[in-house]
């Protein structure tokens, strides 16, 4: 066969991308295990921040400021200090212990997009059409004896400009006020509606109320400035340039923590006495 023929050159690149393609999946199945393990981390590093526990090791000094955590310091500050539960949104009450899934390996993205494991939300602004029944809740204590409950941290997610933006919001142990906020994955334009991942818009939100005094998430993003959260406890900066993804930040925080998402479970604690 003439190497400069149509059928020689076709067969060539067949074989090519028969062996690349074998070549990728290969290497995808070896190493499902080491990207489920680095995803489960990274997930961990955000819990640690937003919860301000990495701030914590820069304070005493286990860890410069700027850099990130080693993977020892990120697995032993979340097993040392934090729980994670399992929660069910369908039922408004913690799972029980023979649910049979473990929150340490549960996908609660996956879940959400099974029917089996999900159900179908009414039409909302932060355009969320499943919610999953089951969901992670991380129980950040105050010590390593897990006496005493500092903080919850919880995921949320919603519509963006782009595309869903994914991140944890960390509420105090009153139920209502807010200790951070982080988003870890956005499809925002960068330079405008991408600062939603900047610590330098991430710094504001400390303090502010996610609920009013009728327990109706109320929290929300304006268009302009709006002041520490003395002044201003359910209000926070928008981000400039980028009124759709500060609308879509308003938007996912109002829905979980609405009745679709989160609220009956933080009504219920607030019942019980442990969410106050």
């Amino acid at each position: 066969m003439q190497h400069n023929s149509v059928r020689y050159i076709v067969l060539f690149a067949g074989a090519v991308c028969v062996l690349c393609s074998f070549f990728v999946s290969t290497a995808a199945v070896f190493l499902k295990d080491r990207q489920q393990a680095n995803e489960l981390l990274d997930k961990q590093e955000k819990v640690l921040e937003v919860s301000g526990l990495l701030e914590e090791l820069v304070e005493e000094g286990l860890l410069e400021e700027g850099k990130r955590p080693s993977k020892d310091q990120v697995s032993k500050s979340f097993d040392e200090r934090i729980v994670m539960r399992l929660i069910d949104l369908d039922t408004d009450a913690a799972a029980a212990d023979d649910v049979g899934i473990d929150p340490a390996t549960y996908d609660q993205l996956a879940a959400s997009k099974d029917p089996d494991m999900s159900a179908v939300v009414p039409s909302n602004f932060a355009r969320v059409r499943r919610v999953p029944r089951y969901a992670v809740v991380y129980e950040v204590f105050k010590d390593a004896e897990n006496k005493e409950l500092d903080l919850r941290v919880l995921p949320i997610e919603g519509m963006g400009l782009w595309g869903t933006m994914y991140g944890f919001l960390a509420l105090d142990s009153d139920g209502n006020t807010i200790r951070g906020l982080t988003f870890y994955k956005t499809k925002e334009t960068p330079g405008l509606g991408k600062e939603v991942e900047y610590s330098s818009w991430q710094s504001k939100w400390p303090g502010r109320k996610v609920f009013d005094a009728n327990w109706e998430p109320v929290i929300e993003v304006i268009k302009g400035v709006a002041g520490p959260p003395s002044e201003a406890p359910h209000q926070v900066d928008g981000l400039s340039g980028a009124t759709l993804t500060s609308r879509g930040v308003t938007n996912l925080l109002r829905f979980w923590f609405g009745e679709e998402g989160f609220g009956p479970y933080l009504a219920q604690l607030r019942a019980e006495g442990s969410g106050t």
